[in-house]
């Protein structure tokens, strides 16, 4: 079963259209996707590449694995400032219809060249449906301790939605963990003990930005807005939930000067 054919079956006719094969980071399309900002993400282009009626948007899943992400209706583009170079900001509205694809069907596209806008008519019939999932695609179930690795925009998702999974195991620890600025590469070390423990910590963060650290706040305070989106965070040590603060605040300061977070990071103290 082709895409298109199902699109169609919707009662939707796309025509003059692209093919977005989404790819990039900071944030990657599928974070922005989880987050609802998708068509404002692919809305800001640095070239006029939807000179078009509609866009068809795929997401890259890895390897031939793309996810549907809805089809748009081109309202318009104007020149805007994405610094440090010029860009395109184009208006677009999602085209209703699709609930029941956007977000669950899974294509195989055997895409092996770069470019990604592409002629809807050329490649259309290479959109393969393999399979459709039974909910929306969102962050998934809890990895592990040893696995957690998340953006800024992937924590304020598992925050805004309860992820269930997550908090039940976040909420049940205590430990140190750690924030890198991936725009610069410096670390914060941090810790988070009683209450909720880990989760209860980087809810603050995900509703701040900076969760009260003054480090931290000094730092998004002479950057731009967005700066926080560059923060990455992982757990270095879990610990048991009851431990005392004295033993956490310990394994943090171990952490501290094993990184050197206070000499060449954003530690303070």
């Amino acid at each position: 079963m082709k895409l298109i054919d199902l699109i169609k079956l919707a009662g939707v006719n796309v025509e003059d259209f692209k093919i977005h094969c989404a790819t990039g980071a900071n944030p990657t399309p599928l974070e922005a996707f989880f987050d609802g900002s998708f068509r404002q993400w692919q809305e800001q282009q640095n070239q006029k590449n939807f000179q078009c009626k509609h866009i068809l948007s795929l997401i890259h899943l890895g390897g031939t694995r793309w996810l549907f992400a809805g089809v748009y209706e081109v309202l318009g583009v104007a020149p805007g400032k994405w610094k440090p170079t010029t860009c395109y900001m184009y208006s677009t509205r999602e085209i209703d219809g699709l609930d029941d694809l956007t977000g669950r069907a899974i294509v195989e596209f055997k895409k092996n060249f770069r470019a990604s806008y592409l002629r809807g008519k050329k490649y259309v019939r290479q959109l393969n449906m393999i399979a459709i999932i039974e909910q929306r695609m969102t962050i998934g179930d809890f990895p592990g301790f040893n696995s957690i690795l998340l953006s800024h925009r992937m924590l304020q998702t598992l925050v805004r939605e309860h992820n269930p999974s997550w908090r039940a195991a976040l909420s049940n620890v205590a430990g140190v963990y750690l924030i890198t600025d991936t725009f610069t590469g410096k670390h914060y070390v941090g810790s988070a003990y009683g209450g909720e423990g880990i989760w209860q910590r980087w809810t603050a963060y995900a509703t701040t930005g900076h969760g009260g650290n003054k480090e931290l706040r000094d730092l998004l305070k002479n950057e731009e807005p967005h700066h926080v989106n560059f923060f990455q965070y992982t757990l270095l040590e879990v610990c048991d939930i009851n431990s005392s603060d004295e033993q956490i605040i310990a394994r943090e300061n171990h952490w501290k000067k094993a990184l050197r977070s206070r000499e060449f990071g954003l530690n303070r103290n």
